[in-house]
């Protein structure tokens, strides 16, 4: 079944491209207007040379959807300028876009958030998943809801227990005897719960927790003490260990959330590649190596999502495997010669390397992923 929710990731992802990378040139809508709608400047022209609002601004249902195809789509006359460059000449694009010709292309962050997520809702509706097919992912899910269960299982018994605590000591009460041990009990049963809801959770690490309870308040603390890496470490591998499907689901399920990340873990690799010449450094900033990493993942993406439609209508998977070993170093390759003014040996050797350090850009991306709590 559809995730539409993934559909509504799309659509948000669209309307920050738009946001990011509004609309130029003029349509043929007619203006009526003598003054701007938003800041009331003077019109001269269809669009307000203060705040740069449409002179006319429609108003009937059939401009809405319009609009919508144009946020969604990106139909505005500057996407068809920007894939045939960045898919033929991806290092053409990047220079001339570094060079400041703007307005006839999408921005690479524009490009990159629109990909994305458009990237994760095909994957949803077509079934193509980082596990091996569909059934993998049902087998994820399968395995989260029976830990649920189990879970649910363990905590009705302890509150069963927890229950007939009480009703011994109200019995207690009622007989004008000592309650002190059973109360201890009651918070020891207390603490049990509390805790193991939060380990469950994954706010605290199984080996780590440690509970209190003031007696005065009945107040329940939970600390954690310090953890080193080693024990995170082994907190991690143990649940990827028990559950190695579901850990994969989650990692898919939720990497769209952080994808920016790529851009600046990528950065500081590529980079690196032009460390060794003077003659680079000076002449390549940090702007020139952003806008080459961001229209390069848009690209990757792109091409993710077609190889995926294709796979849809019958693509065989020997050939799909082939053009994922293909297509991503030709592509690279063209764009660091002509983004960067390389040779064909100063290009060919960075490829290779780029690819390497993309494996490790991937990794960290993962690790990351790990750190930031994607998996509690």
């Amino acid at each position: 079944m559809p995730d539409f929710e993934a559909v509504g990731d799309a659509v948000t992802g669209a309307a920050i491209a738009r946001a990011v990378e509004p609309r130029t040139g003029t349509d043929d809508g007619h203006t009526h207007e003598t003054n701007c709608l938003n800041c009331r400047a003077l019109l001269a022209g269809d669009y307000c040379s203060v705040c740069g609002q449409k002179a006319h601004v429609h108003r009937t249902l059939t401009a809405f959807w319009h609009d919508l195809a144009h946020g969604v789509l990106h139909l505005d006359g500057k996407l068809w300028h920007t894939l045939p460059m960045l898919a033929w000449k991806p290092g053409e694009l990047t220079r001339r876009y570094v060079d400041g010709e703007r307005a006839k292309f999408v921005s690479p962050m524009a490009l990159f958030l629109f990909s994305v997520f458009l990237m994760f809702a095909v994957f949803s509706f077509t079934g193509t998943h980082v596990l091996n097919g569909p059934a993998e992912v049902e087998g994820a899910t399968s395995g989260r809801v029976r830990a649920e269960a189990d879970f649910e299982k363990a905590q009705k018994e302890l509150q069963a227990e927890l229950s007939s605590l009480q009703q011994e000591r109200e019995r207690l009460l009622a007989a004008k005897q000592p309650t002190a041990e059973v109360d201890s009990d009651i918070r020891g049963k207390q603490n049990e719960i509390a805790i193991s809801e939060r380990i469950f959770r994954g706010f605290v690490p199984e080996r780590d927790a440690v509970a209190t309870i003031d007696t005065r308040r009945g107040d329940l603390t939970v600390s954690t003490g310090s953890k080193s890496a080693d024990d995170w470490f082994n907190a991690a591998y143990k649940k990827a260990k028990e559950n190695p499907r579901l850990l994969l689901y989650k990692l898919q399920s939720n990497a769209y959330k952080f994808s920016w990340l790529l851009i600046p873990i990528s950065i500081p690799l590529v980079w690196l590649l032009f460390l060794h010449r003077a003659r680079y450094r000076r002449e390549f900033t940090a702007y020139d190596h952003t806008v080459f990493v961001t229209y390069s993942i848009a690209f990757m993406s792109l091409a993710a999502i077609a190889l995926s439609l294709l796979g849809v209508i019958g693509l065989p998977s020997g050939i799909g495997l082939l053009a994922v070993l293909i297509v991503p170093p030709i592509h690279i390759y063209r764009q660091l010669r002509g983004a960067y003014g390389l040779s064909n040996g100063s290009a060919l050797w960075r490829t290779f390397a780029l690819l390497i350090l993309s494996f490790v850009a991937l990794g960290l991306f993962a690790f990351l992923l790990l750190t930031l709590g994607v998996f509690g």
